[in-house]
């Protein structure tokens, strides 16, 4: 297994989103993590009030650290940028992994539900595309993927044309393989993507559960990254992870702060169990 993986993405002072969703899910799958955060944030977006500290300054130091102690990655993940300066710094560090093999993954975070997060400029499409173009791994959702394809998300409507159209898109931008989450197509939901090593295009339906949480995407990420550096096929990866989510959000879709996301810890055994089954 390629085990040592560099997290990139913001921490939570409160909610298991970004950092804090997938440590649990990747440690107990024994790899073995680093962590840059790209900002420090007070608690999930979703409860409207947040305060955001930018840690630029602190990852440049961080990296230039790392390197003089000789640390080096098999994965670099990357999740949410705060601004152009951090895009810069990231993107030119990971361009310099990839030249020595190293896997990137880019979960390319601005919106959901056909708009933006709270607190995410227009310019962030920009930050995403680029990050993207570098990718062997781009797992937007349908928000995200419609956004880095220049599409309007509110006005979308995706048939099985669009959807390759889409997923084409990504892919033109320099994006590997690409796996697209929440998506519609023709009345069915599911989980598109595009295999760049195989060469080959899939689907995995879904049953829509309308309860949101937040942190479900990086719960996804972690699921199929695990997956995917254990040696696992790229559909096989996005089947067990889709089917997980939803397991996870049906369980949980009681609770009563949602803001706070999925408790995941409480579920990892569960979480293994599944992957052993199948």
């Amino acid at each position: 297994m390629n085990n040592r993986v560099l997290l990139i993405s913001d921490l939570p002072g409160y909610g298991k989103v970004a950092l804090s969703a997938m440590f649990p899910i990747l440690s107990k799958a024994g790899l073995n993590l680093f962590n840059l955060p790209t900002a420090l944030v007070s608690n999930t977006l979703d409860y409207g009030k947040f305060e955001i500290l930018d840690t630029t300054a602190y990852m440049k130091n961080s990296l230039a650290v790392w390197d003089e102690l000789g640390f080096e990655f098999d994965a670099i993940c990357v999740g949410f940028i705060v601004s152009e300066a951090q895009t810069r710094l990231v993107l030119d560090f990971a361009k310099k992994q990839r030249e020595k093999g190293v896997w990137i993954f880019v979960d390319p975070i601005m919106g959901d539900d056909g708009k933006l997060y709270n607190g995410i400029s227009p310019q962030h499409v920009g930050y995403m595309r680029e990050l993207c173009s570098i990718a062997d791994l781009a797992v937007p959702n349908l928000t995200e993927a419609t956004l880095l394809a220049g599409l309007d998300p509110e006005t979308f409507d995706m048939g099985s044309d669009e959807a390759d159209r889409l997923l084409r898109s990504i892919t033109e931008l320099g994006a590997k393989s690409v796996v697209i989450t929440s998506a519609r197509v023709e009345g069915q939901d599911m989980v598109l993507g595009y295999d760049g090593q195989e060469k080959t295009r899939f689907e995995v339906p879904f049953d829509y559960v309308p309860v949101r949480f937040p942190g479900t995407g990086d719960i996804f990420s972690a699921l199929v990254i695990s997956r995917a550096l254990a040696g696992a096929r790229l559909e096989e990866a996005a089947r067990f992870a889709a089917r997980v989510v939803r397991e996870l959000i049906v369980v949980n879709r009681d609770n009563a702060d949602k803001y706070a996301g999925i408790p995941i810890e409480k579920f990892l055994e569960l979480i293994y169990l599944e992957k052993t089954e199948n």
